[in-house]
């Protein structure tokens, strides 16, 4: 290949990678028998939460810093992306006994 050709070729190659957006995991948490599965979760920026609640009443994700507020009804799944780091502890509003941490990295 010419040095040219090689050069664009490069070019293109880092330009796409530039171009294309990174895609966060998707992480699932459960809420079951009035307790959110698993209790302690590592995610990072970017990441998907799958709230899956497979109760009969409805619950909520609520970050005691006031990070997110998320309400799950009976029997549904919910999605919300994580848009900042750091450890949020999180409870349901209605059940308030229900707790759980998720460690956000940046």
């Amino acid at each position: 290949m010419r040095p040219g050709r090689y050069l664009l070729a490069m070019a293109a190659l880092l330009l796409g990678a530039i171009a294309v957006p990174a895609h966060g995991a998707t992480i699932q948490i459960t809420i079951d028998n009035m307790v959110f599965a698993p209790t302690e979760v590592s995610a990072k920026v970017g990441d998907t939460i799958e709230w899956i609640n497979k109760d009969v009443l409805a619950h909520t994700a609520t970050a005691r810093n006031g990070d997110f507020d998320v309400t799950t009804p009976p029997k549904k799944t919910v999605m919300s992306i994580l848009k900042k780091a750091g450890t949020v502890e999180y409870y349901c509003r209605f059940h308030p006994n229900m707790k759980a941490v998720l460690t956000i990295a940046p």
